[in-house]
């Protein structure tokens, strides 16, 4: 049931979000060089990895690390990155991994390839047999702001709690911390 949901719901939001998807693709080529999107190892299910898909917010040549691991971030950014990432509109093309089956809406977010405590933690806790997701009960108990042990835990709870209604509370959450810009650093 919740794949299905995932594929209908994704599709649904590929529609509303067409046009917002192209003028975003529009801006992101005019206000940097490099490609559109940015595509970064993550890791998955059963800690699988595969490319996950953003717009471009930071400069090409940036190094491949969480972005609270930078010592200067914003030096990094794109001149659109802060407005996209602080309204999360650089995380749309992710619907794409939705569709694939690499996500999900409701999930742990999907660590990088080289966050290594994060990834040992979440298998220790068995949060890894969980398909990541665009948002997660962790992401709205304080995204960027949670130490990981604290984020695992959250994850951990989500895997004790997940059901239909238990996704639709984070997504509604998720809609509502996105519109107050809440929880973002970077």
């Amino acid at each position: 049931m919740k794949r299905l949901f995932d594929c209908t719901v994704a599709l649904i939001c590929l529609v509303i979000f067409l046009l917002p998807l192209l003028l975003i693709s529009m801006a992101v080529a005019m206000t940097s060089t490099g490609p559109i999107f940015y595509w970064s190892q993550r890791v998955g299910k059963n800690n699988q990895l595969f490319w996950m898909p953003k717009f471009r917010t930071m400069r090409i040549n940036t190094p491949t690390v969480a972005t609270h691991l930078l010592d200067n971030p914003a030096q990094w950014l794109t001149p659109i990155g802060p407005m996209l990432r602080k309204t999360s509109l650089d995380e749309l093309p992710q619907l794409w991994s939705i569709l694939m089956g690499h996500m999900s809406f409701v999930g742990p977010r999907p660590a990088l390839f080289n966050q290594q405590d994060l990834i040992e933690l979440r298998t220790q806790q068995g949060v890894h047999i969980l398909t990541p997701g665009l948002t997660g009960w962790a992401q709205i108990n304080g995204r960027d702001e949670l130490p990981i042990p604290q984020k695992v835990a959250f994850d951990f709870e989500y895997l004790e709690r997940q059901s239909f209604w238990f996704d639709i509370e984070i997504m509604m959450r998720t809609f509502l911390k996105v519109l107050k810009h809440q929880g973002v650093k970077h």
